[in-house]
């Protein structure tokens, strides 16, 4: 019963793993061609935001705010500290493959940007401003990578747990989709950027996931990877 559940969660992951590959790749041809239709969707939903943020300074604040706090060094840190725990509780494997994910998502993101070379948004009035190319976007790489990462090892810790278990959902859901608007809404990113950064980060965790699995099938829980 173990060795098929297993199975089916091996399978899951890899087809996730490519079923999301995928639709990023897809967004990454399409900015890549220029495509018009996709450019003037861009440029619509950036207008109406940066329109609403010009006359909302508590909403930019707000946004402001939660890119510094969800930002990518922000991830990498408490993944840090989730390693260590991790190592203390003798699942130093474990330990690894977080920082496997985290880095290997981070890299393919940052090549990424320099392989597309897509311009940030050039706003007349602008209330926030970032650096270097804009497709993915890191923060929402690192936010996919960093809610995936802390889903599957905590999971298993949540069985009997249900409001427990419904937070760590919530989190892993809300934390990276408010990071993805943050980033659009204060001008320094496409919804493109953050729609492939989206796709690119859970496929990652969904790939290196499956990898774990595959190599360690009789030391992971029967839901989530925590040993």
């Amino acid at each position: 019963m173990r060795e098929q559940s297993l199975g089916v969660r091996l399978t899951v992951a890899a087809t996730g793993a490519v079923a999301l590959l995928i639709p990023a790749a897809l967004v990454a041809v399409l900015v890549v061609g220029n495509v018009a239709w996709l450019h003037r969707l861009d440029t619509a939903v950036t207008d109406g935001l940066h329109g609403y943020a010009l006359g909302h300074p508590g909403w930019v604040w707000f946004m402001k705010a939660w890119s510094l706090v969800f930002a990518p060094n922000s991830w990498r840190l408490a993944a840090f500290v989730l390693c260590v725990w991790l190592v203390r509780r003798g699942a130093a494997p474990l330990a690894w493959w977080v920082a496997i994910t985290m880095t290997a998502g981070g890299v393919l993101g940052a090549v990424l940007k320099l392989l597309v070379g897509r311009h940030r948004p050039d706003l007349l009035d602008p209330v926030a401003r970032a650096t270097g190319y804009a497709f993915p976007s890191g923060h929402v790489v690192n936010n996919a990578l960093g809610a995936g990462v802390f889903l599957l090892v905590l999971l298993p810790s949540t069985r009997g747990r249900p409001m427990r278990r419904v937070m760590l959902w919530a989190g892993a859901i809300v934390i990276p989709l408010v990071t993805a608007v943050s980033r659009v809404a204060l001008g320094v990113h496409w919804t493109s950027d953050v729609v492939a950064a989206w796709f690119l980060g859970v496929a990652v965790v969904a790939a290196t996931a499956a990898a774990y699995l595959a190599r360690r099938p009789s030391h992971v829980a029967s839901e989530g990877l925590q040993e």
